[in-house]
């Protein structure tokens, strides 16, 4: 699968002599996309290995990792089940709408529920609700999942500094693991807090060449203020690529931030990796009355 990578250019990287790359992993499935392909690869092909018809996981309301599981489950004509976090709503947002589409069973679990979601007697006596399934976790991210966002970075992906936005730590973990040392791995985080981000990612990778940056959330998850939505308009209009709210968006506005801060030095190489996402944005806009790109 080639992947295109594009070089941006403006007058604030000219006069700090950088050059920024974007890949653009977000253009490989407009629903399976980014990042989600890789992590979901090898726990799909596990789970027809292993003879499993149904695949079980987990997520919030808006969740692309929902929607990306109940498409790739629907195109290998497997069974998928999706417990969301919350209470039922009246009416499906367009993200879940379009997981019933593609043939996922949702069901609604509290959120003190979904906190041990991945207890063991959790997880047994969801086995004996829906029977035997493939259990796929939260955000994809397991070993396999971590395995196959290995395969984001390639050898020719030999820039200074590599950036991607932090959600449950799996992408950046196969992206540390794939890197170089001398590569330095920038994580933008989209939550705040989330004290356990950092161990979790530890349990992937014993690299140490990597920095979680925690000033670019907007205080939380699908949290904005009007720079945020100005700057995703503009980001389109100049480059013509799209960013999703919640990931790409806040890691893109921080790394141009960075940049004016003087926080990389001059002739560096940065490549941000776009996660995709961008089906997140048909949520935001209903949820929140926004015009956001699709």
């Amino acid at each position: 699968m080639k992947i295109k990578t594009e070089q941006i250019t403006s007058s604030l990287l000219k006069e700090n002599d950088i050059k920024l790359y974007v890949k653009r992993i977000d253009l490989i499935d407009k629903y399976i996309s980014g990042n989600k392909w890789y992590k979901l690869k090898y726990n799909i092909e596990s789970a027809i290995n292993n003879s499993n018809k149904c695949v079980l996981t987990f997520g919030g309301a808006y969740s692309n990792h929902l929607l990306a599981t109940a498409v790739i489950a629907n195109k290998y004509k497997l069974k998928s089940i999706g417990l969301v976090r919350g209470e039922k709503k009246q009416n499906l947002n367009p993200i879940l709408r379009l997981v019933q589409q593609y043939g996922m069973h949702i069901d609604y679990i509290s959120r003190s529920y979904y906190k041990m979601r991945d207890d063991n007697n959790i997880i047994n006596d969801l086995k004996n609700i829906y029977g035997n399934f493939y259990l796929i976790p939260q955000g994809g991210t397991n070993n396999l999942g971590v395995i196959g966002a290995q395969e984001i970075l390639t050898d020719l992906d030999n820039q200074n500094y590599i950036c991607v936005p932090v959600a449950t730590g799996g992408t950046i973990s196969g992206i540390i693991n794939s890197s170089n040392s001398e590569q330095k791995i920038l994580g933008f985080k989209s939550i705040k807090g989330e004290g356990d981000l950092e161990e979790n990612i530890k349990k992937y990778t014993n690299c140490n060449n990597w920095y979680l940056i925690d000033n670019y959330t907007f205080g939380g998850f699908a949290k904005y203020d009007i720079q945020l939505l100005n700057f995703i308009k503009n980001f389109d209009l100049k480059y013509s690529i799209k960013l999703d709210l919640i990931y790409t968006s806040k890691m893109m506005f921080g790394l141009f931030d960075l940049i004016k801060r003087g926080y990389f030095k001059r002739k560096s190489t940065i490549l941000a990796i776009h996660t995709g996402g961008l089906q997140g944005n048909l949520g935001m806009n209903e949820r929140f009355n926004l015009n956001l790109p699709v």
